[in-house]
């Protein structure tokens, strides 16, 4: 009963997550998806394949096991699906995942090319560049295997996976929506300071000094 009423919570989340998409012009027709893994339970909830955002409901969400098999509902799961389900198998620290073809960013990856860390914003989020994963064919965990290599080595909770488009991930699916907005936002930002001229990194230091108030010191404490 415990693990029905998460899961239906979840799926209510992330059909509720998946609008943000488009509203923030990260997906056009059916791209891209967000995924929650199951808190205490090797499940993960995403969206299925193929259905438009505006017929997504908290009804349609599927539920997979860790090697993407259908386990509840009536719907084929994301093609996706095992490349989130390879991140959460060998992530266990992460909670959401969100994979967009927004623009820029995608743009970026199909340079193969990271993002510099030139902005303060992106020291704030993603305590860096931003990284570039290698060419994978979709179908099987060969995305999920590429995200998990990268971003191992990296603070960030952005991949540009290479000629492809954008992974993100969170503690949970809310926190891996917000770097894929801020992802794209900061891709658009550095290609419109290239055309001005060449931009200015940021020293180590105080990308480390930025990177260490906004995710310990920024915002508002939670109420006691």
């Amino acid at each position: 009963m415990i693990v029905s009423s998460r899961i239906r919570e979840l799926r209510r989340q992330v059909a509720d997550l998946h609008a943000e998409l488009p509203r923030n012009e990260l997906v056009v027709w059916t791209a891209g998806n967000v995924s929650a893994r199951v808190p205490g339970e090797d499940l993960l909830v995403i969206k299925p394949s193929g259905v438009r955002y505006d017929e997504i409901t908290p009804e349609n969400m599927v539920v997979t096991d860790l090697d993407g098999n259908l386990v509840e509902g009536e719907l084929s799961p994301s093609s996706d699906t095992a490349a989130h389900a390879y991140v959460y198998k060998h992530m266990p620290e992460v909670g959401g995942v969100v994979h967009t073809h927004s623009t820029y960013a995608t743009a970026w990856s199909a340079r193969g090319e990271a993002i510099p860390c030139v902005l303060t914003m992106i020291a704030d989020e993603f305590g860096g560049e931003i990284p570039v994963g290698p060419f994978a064919l979709i179908g099987d965990d060969s995305i999920g295997r590429g995200i998990v290599e990268t971003l191992r080595g990296h603070r960030s909770p952005a991949v540009l996976m290479r000629n492809h488009g954008v992974f993100t991930i969170g503690r949970d699916a809310r926190a891996a929506v917000k770097a894929a907005v801020m992802c794209e936002d900061v891709a658009r930002t550095v290609h419109i300071s290239r055309q001005l001229g060449e931009p200015l990194p940021i020293g180590q230091a105080d990308v480390d000094s930025l990177y260490a108030r906004y995710q310990h010191a920024y915002g508002q404490e939670p109420a006691k």
